[in-house]
């Protein structure tokens, strides 16, 4: 049979409810009949569980991640692995637990949200995308539940959130092409309505712009994340012009784009990704992709909500994580 907080409280001659007190490190409760609980948890190998956490502490010590994807699609993009692997070292760093829902859509992303809350399940959430208007976000706000985003929010004063600096990432993969000989560069982006898409589209032009070269539509697409997608993209900009070099927001898109040349047994075309995939070493030629860092966007959301929620006094209410450029074979 589990040992229980009665047997707890029998073995150290207290009440059910001063074990609970304990548990919950009550500061009315004496030092000494502190250490008779704690043997006697010990002396019984008992750990209190989340639940009765929970009860004795008014905290699940559990933080609720929102994923925007359904489960199929999930480990089809590492970037939602790689985050959450971040958030759990950080977590479990702290004691605590991650809870995880998939979503279809934005409403059912907002349900979920309101299930953890009014359940009581979960001491704050993670969101893994931004975008405009979000609706996510706006009823987190409204409900005032502590919560942090993965992504730049449109108002970034009022809410705590991790991100890279997109826009120079972008900027600086443009230029580098540039200074490399490629003139006419192609852009191959995931869904503008997402906040990352957007500012990667604004660091490419500009830097287009600053070179004095103009920006082609013929050579500008928008897709899903996905291999499959990103292989549609590149043929239709491919049956319009053949560009020097082409970057895409996400390595899945990359993928696609690769293939989609080698196909065309065209010239060699210069590709850029963004992420820096384990697979992106793999493929053939070898992507050239920008290292966001996933795990530590992850790793300082955690920290962030975590001392939120433990109501640590911080003037920082978000972290910008530096990105790098891999460079290899598909753009030498």
């Amino acid at each position: 049979m589990p040992v229980t907080i009665r047997d707890v409280a029998k073995v150290a001659n207290v009440s059910p409810s001063t074990v609970s007190r304990v548990i919950a490190d009550n500061p009315k409760i004496s030092e000494e009949t502190k250490k008779k609980v704690y043997n006697a948890m010990k002396k019984l190998n008992y750990h209190p569980n989340a639940i009765a956490r929970s009860l004795a502490n008014k905290s699940t010590k559990t933080l609720g991640i929102i994923l925007p994807n359904t489960s199929e699609d999930l480990f089809m993009n590492p970037f939602f692995i790689q985050a959450m692997r971040g958030i759990s070292v950080y977590g479990q760093k702290k004691g605590y637990y991650i809870m995880y829902s998939y979503s279809n859509n934005e409403e059912e992303e907002v349900d979920f949200i309101s299930k953890y809350i009014n359940s009581k399940w979960v001491d704050g959430i993670i969101l893994l995308t931004a975008r405009q208007n979000d609706r996510c976000i706006s009823y987190l706000k409204e409900v005032n539940h502590p919560f942090v985003v993965i992504g730049r929010p449109e108002n970034t004063e009022e809410i705590l959130w991790v991100d890279n600096d997109n826009f120079k990432a972008m900027y600086d993969v443009v230029t580098h092409l540039i200074e490399k000989g490629h003139r006419n560069i192609a852009f191959i982006g995931g869904p503008h309505s997402l906040n990352v898409t957007k500012d990667r589209f604004e660091g490419y032009k500009m830097a287009l712009q600053a070179r004095g070269i103009n920006i082609d539509e013929h050579m500008i697409s928008e897709t899903d994340f996905s291999e499959d997608r990103g292989y549609d993209a590149m043929k239709k900009i491919l049956e319009q012009k053949i560009p020097d070099a082409v970057v895409t927001t996400d390595d899945l898109i990359a993928f696609g784009a690769l293939k989609a040349i080698k196909e065309m047994d065209e010239k060699k075309i210069a590709v850029v990704g963004f992420n820096n995939t384990l697979l992106a070493a793999y493929q053939s030629p070898t992507l050239t992709s920008v290292d966001i860092k996933t795990e530590r966007l992850g790793y300082r959301a955690a920290q962030l909500l975590i001392d939120k929620i433990e109501n640590k006094e911080t003037k920082v209410n978000h972290y910008i994580v530096e990105t790098e450029l891999i460079e290899r074979e598909s753009t030498q």
